[in-house]
């Protein structure tokens, strides 16, 4: 590893909120972060480093790890900001923006490298926040019939453009994104406490039908909404 490359996984090393890790073009870790073993609850990087997402994590969730890291590698470009719904330390689930850039050889990928940062909550001295706080509020009201972004903008009393940047800044996400995670915490809080049958939580939460709310959900989470129901319980 060159000196600079040294450099910036020491810098990863530190950093407690973002998870860092490499692997190469096998699919193989190859460095990872302090945050990243915990996360996937190992003792210490050893028992990481040269094993597959596959042998780490559960399968719908390894999957679409690896999913993402071979459109990167056959593309050779960035994926960007993909919301992801990330078990925290001791269990509990939380929010993370994953980012993964390839590693390139001269024109050739050779590798992945990849940061999920988790998602800081608002700040409420934000001089945007009177305006966004509608957009919260409208979003809570709607998530059976989630509102558009246009809609959300004209109740912040901002353009479409201007509200991206200020929830960008204020709550690391986009409100296409913000609108989902509204809708799956909801599907979260609905399985755990009550008896709703699966197909009633989905519309509840704005879904078409139970299929859709499963896709998505297990998209994010790593697992079915069933599944996350019996666990939580």
């Amino acid at each position: 590893m060159d000196l600079p490359a040294a450099a910036l996984v020491a810098l990863f090393a530190e950093l407690t909120g973002v998870m860092f890790c490499a692997k190469d073009a096998d699919g193989r870790y190859t460095e990872v972060n302090d945050a990243f073993v915990r996360r996937a609850d190992r003792r210490d990087r050893s028992a990481v480093i040269g094993h597959r997402a596959g042998e780490l994590f559960v399968p719908a969730l390894a999957e679409r790890y690896e999913e993402q890291d071979q459109r990167v590698l056959a593309e050779g470009r960035p994926l960007r900001h993909e919301l992801e719904l990330i078990r925290r330390v001791g269990g509990v689930p939380g929010w993370f923006l994953t980012t993964k850039v390839p590693v390139l050889a001269g024109d050739v990928p050779v590798g992945v490298v990849s940061v999920s940062e988790d998602l800081r909550s608002a700040d409420e001295t934000d001089p945007a926040m009177p305006a966004l706080s509608r957009v919260v509020e409208l979003v809570g009201r709607r998530l059976d019939d989630p509102p558009r972004v246009e809609e959300m903008a004209t109740t912040a009393g901002m353009s479409t453009s201007a509200l991206e940047r200020r929830m960008r800044a204020v709550f690391g996400l986009a409100p296409t994104q913000f609108v989902l995670r509204a809708r799956i915490d909801r599907a979260r809080s609905l399985l755990t406490t009550s008896d709703l049958p699966l197909a009633e939580v989905a519309v509840a939460c704005g879904f078409y039908d139970q299929p859709a709310l499963t896709r998505q959900f297990a998209r994010l989470a790593g697992e079915t909404p069933g599944q996350f129901r019996r666990r939580a319980r």
